[in-house]
């Protein structure tokens, strides 16, 4: 239903299923606890796939293929990766929302450590700045303003100048980018 942009109903929901209405509400609560289900089921994924990037000798490029990863995870469901971000929803449990983001932390003290980015370069301020420009991008091609095609180009030399803005060579940054990015959305 969500991937058709259907309304969302509990009879329509269980319609075929064998179940009762009431099984929503005696297993989630009602629709709000089910769909804080259906979102944590998306952060789950969301974080299994940042979990599953193997780190490389260009923790740059690494933060481009996380970048990468949550631009995949909106075009290949986009209905699940705007209600993953519909704050009105519950979130039963928050620490994979947490981990999507700390991924993206620690691969950015990565690039510290490694020198491409400066020493004043505050981890988490840079992957916030990252994580909004990025789920920006994402909210574009989701609510079918722009195609992902359209997207991409603008995100990967976005991501450039952010990289460089951290302290990254603009050359060194742009391979980075283009390995890291390609690597993700080519094996998709």
């Amino acid at each position: 239903m969500l991937t058709r942009r259907e309304e969302i109903t509990l009879r329509k929901l269980v319609k075929g299923t064998g179940l009762s209405t009431m099984s929503v509400y005696t297993y989630f609560n009602g629709m709000p606890g089910l769909l804080g289900a259906v979102r944590q089921e998306g952060f789950s994924r969301l974080s299994a796939s940042l979990a599953r990037l193997a780190d490389t000798s260009d923790p740059v490029a690494d933060l481009a293929a996380a970048g990468a990863a949550y631009a995949v995870a909106a075009e290949n469901s986009p209905e699940l990766y705007a209600l993953m971000f519909d704050g009105s929803l519950p979130l039963p449990d928050d620490r994979a929302a947490d981990a999507t983001l700390m991924h993206v932390v620690d691969v950015v003290r990565r690039c510290v450590e490694a020198r491409r980015f400066t020493a004043e370069t505050d981890a988490l301020t840079l992957a916030r700045e990252l994580w909004m420009f990025g789920h920006g991008a994402c909210m574009l091609f989701v609510a079918r303003v722009m195609s992902f095609d359209e997207v991409e180009p603008v995100v990967r030399s976005g991501l450039v100048r952010l990289y460089s803005a951290a302290g990254d060579d603009p050359k060194l940054a742009a391979h980075s980018v283009t390995q890291g990015w390609e690597a993700v959305v080519d094996a998709k």
